[in-house]
């Protein structure tokens, strides 16, 4: 079974919005990290929003990390009508059962990039095998929260790795049941 995993950037009081300029004053050492993810997956799984984010730039985009974001399948979770371009499939109207199945085929991982509602929701049906959490040193005290609509998730710490500039990369994954 291929994994899933969600990677974001968030700030210390857990805000994700995607366009917010509180990220610009920091400039961490992510390049190594992001390449190292984005070449060991097996395909990119979106929400809509982030995805016509995406295919506005990446088309466009050169070099080796352009190519590989161009080649890479993406699965896109979406109610809006309409064919999608840049190498991507719409999800079909149960999002969960299609992304069990994608799980469920051979392959690298699946990654889902910043799709926070696509995210909360993964999280909340226990499908993600791993939550990368690129926590930024500011607090924003208001804005769209990764973790806001999730009820006891124990997690269980990974990894830990600092990216510089204050930036600390956090990896979780699900903590096992208890036997019993």
């Amino acid at each position: 079974m291929r994994p899933l995993i969600v990677t974001e950037f968030v700030s210390l009081d857990g805000v994700y919005e995607e366009h917010s300029p509180w990220r610009a004053p920091y400039d961490p050492d992510d390049g190594p990290f992001k390449r190292d993810e984005l070449f060991a997956s097996g395909a990119l799984l979106l929400g809509r929003t982030t995805y016509e984010e995406f295919a506005v730039y990446w088309p466009t985009a050169t070099g080796a990390f352009a190519d590989r974001m161009n080649a890479l399948p993406k699965y896109v979770a979406t109610t809006r009508p309409g064919p999608l371009a840049w190498n991507a499939t719409s999800l079909g109207p149960d999002v969960l059962a299609d992304v069990q199945a994608l799980k469920a085929q051979p392959g690298g991982p699946l990654l889902v990039y910043g799709s926070g509602t696509l995210a909360q929701t993964l999280l909340r049906r226990g499908l993600v095998d791993e939550l990368r959490l690129m926590v930024f040193p500011v607090v924003l005290g208001r804005g769209k929260r990764l973790l806001d609509t999730l009820e006891h998730l124990p997690l269980t710490l990974l990894e830990t790795r600092s990216l510089g500039a204050g930036v600390l990369l956090l990896t979780y994954g699900p903590t096992a049941a208890p036997d019993g």
